[in-house]
């Protein structure tokens, strides 16, 4: 009987698809009861405010509930919709024979190279675009401070005071953009949501690309302002909003990335500019993945097209990329970063950046300025992968080919096969999969750093050409 069969007799192809459209189904109807669960929560809980009978807010479904007996889903973890949603991908990768690609342990820095279980890999699941966490001279950086600071601040900045040196890391990212100054949180991903979710109100509107990072999007649900979508990196669809909804909110921000972690591609952020002008709107553009990618010198998207760092209003980014460390940080005007130093949240009330943390992204930034040839290195890596993936016929979707590449696979089937096929032939690459991006989009997605050699490129795309 052929390999390309099952006992049944059809092809292993076609089963994928069966069981494919089975596990989407089973997704589907999770979602659905999560979303009309939500509905009538919501529902109950305005009817509740509105009648003197429930000044207590119980809704009636649970206050009926109360008198007789509590359903299961709201007393058991295993009920939740999450946890459901969990166990529905796991059995569907078990009959679709895809053991899990998560949660591998490794035992080395993850740069170009990576070990696991005792074995050396060709790693693309790192942020390390730049090969600065590792480097002598951030990991003794941050010796240093742990041996005159300690290992953590202690208590949030205003409490437990300042540390030189988180006070220079953040006059060096404000110089970065070329404005007044900054603010270093502990964690890139409550960065977006204590500064979006404090700063903004009901009374608001906040429009975002459609392939935001869900970090805004948990700011945006937390602000309570209204929320549009645009398509992604369509200014002209956000200019078209705007001239239609401006006139009926108080501030208005508009939130795109400097490059998208999913697609690898980035906005023309000088025409946003102009649409935030032309409305009177503020600007906040994400560079997680963009500082140390874009630019000469790395500098991001701002030194791509030569722009003034003030005609762009919030200035973010994250610590644990290029930066080689943990965190997040704010950069712009002295009025809004002083704001936030005395009523964000998540700064008032968390603990400071560890003195070890601010000095490692200090000694990374300082590196990365120093030594603008491993921003050009990473350029031509991320091309040669780019360019070789299209000539071997491979979708890497809308890639520009700065430091993270997509391969699209056409289903999760497909992309969990893919990926521990790779992996059995020394190659680490994470695959998506529905419902984090839709079914036909699945895919590997590689991330690129400086440190790749020209021949574990060909030898991955040799790779990926044969398996495909």
């Amino acid at each position: 009987m052929s390999n390309h069969k099952n006992l049944f007799g059809l092809k292993q192809s076609v089963k994928d698809k069966l069981a494919q459209k089975v596990l989407e189904k089973r997704l589907k109807q999770l979602e659905k009861n999560k979303h009309t669960s939500e509905t009538h929560q919501a529902n109950s809980d305005s009817e509740s405010r509105n009648a003197s009978s429930s000044r207590l807010g119980t809704s009636p479904r649970i206050a009926h509930a109360t008198k007789h007996h509590i359903a299961d889903e709201f007393t058991r973890f295993d009920q939740f919709p999450g946890y459901q949603q969990i166990q529905v991908l796991a059995k569907g990768g078990e009959q679709l024979g895809i053991a899990s690609p998560f949660f591998k342990t490794h035992e080395s820095v993850a740069r170009n190279t990576t070990q696991i279980a005792g074995k050396d890999y060709i790693n693309y699941a790192s942020y390390n675009y730049l090969d600065l966490c590792g480097h002598p001279r951030v990991s003794k950086a941050a010796s240093d401070a742990i041996t005159q600071y300690g290992t953590s601040a202690s208590a949030s900045r205003p409490v437990a005071g300042e540390r030189p040196i988180q006070q220079e890391l953040e006059r060096a990212l404000a110089n970065i953009y070329g404005v007044d100054d900054s603010i270093v949180f502990v964690s890139g991903h409550a960065t977006n949501v204590t500064t979006i979710g404090y700063l903004f109100g009901r009374k608001d509107l906040i429009l975002h690309d459609a392939l935001i990072h869900n970090s805004v999007l948990q700011g945006i649900q937390l602000s309570g302002a209204k929320r549009i979508p645009f398509e992604h990196n369509d200014w002209q669809a956000l200019d078209t909003i705007l001239s239609r909804e401006r006139g009926n909110f108080e501030r208005v921000l508009i939130v795109i990335e400097g490059i998208y972690s999913m697609d690898g591609d980035f906005p023309d952020l000088p025409q946003f500019i102009a649409v935030k002008q032309r409305h009177n709107a503020f600007l906040m553009v994400d560079e997680a993945h963009s500082l140390g990618v874009l630019g000469k010198k790395g500098l991001g998207i701002r030194e791509h097209f030569d722009i003034d760092g003030k005609a762009v209003d919030i200035w973010m980014g994250t610590l644990s990329k290029t930066l080689a460390s943990c965190g997040g940080y704010i950069a712009g005007e002295s009025a809004l970063i002083e704001h936030l130093k005395y009523y964000a949240p998540g700064f008032l009330y968390s603990v400071g950046i560890p003195p070890s943390a601010a000095a490692a992204s200090l000694a990374a930034l300082n590196l990365m300025l120093a030594e603008p040839e491993r921003i050009a290195i990473l350029k031509q890596r991320s091309q040669q992968f780019l360019t070789l993936c299209q000539q071997k016929g491979i979708d890497t979707g809308h890639s520009a080919g700065f430091s993270v590449i997509p391969v699209i696979t056409g289903s999760s089937a497909s992309a969990g096969r893919l990926a521990n096929t790779c992996f059995d032939q020394g190659i680490n690459v994470q695959p998506i999969f529905y419902p984090a991006v839709q079914e036909k989009m699945a895919r590997l997605r590689f991330f690129i750093c400086s440190s790749h050699t020209q021949e574990q490129i060909t030898y991955t795309i040799e790779v990926l050409e044969k398996e495909i």
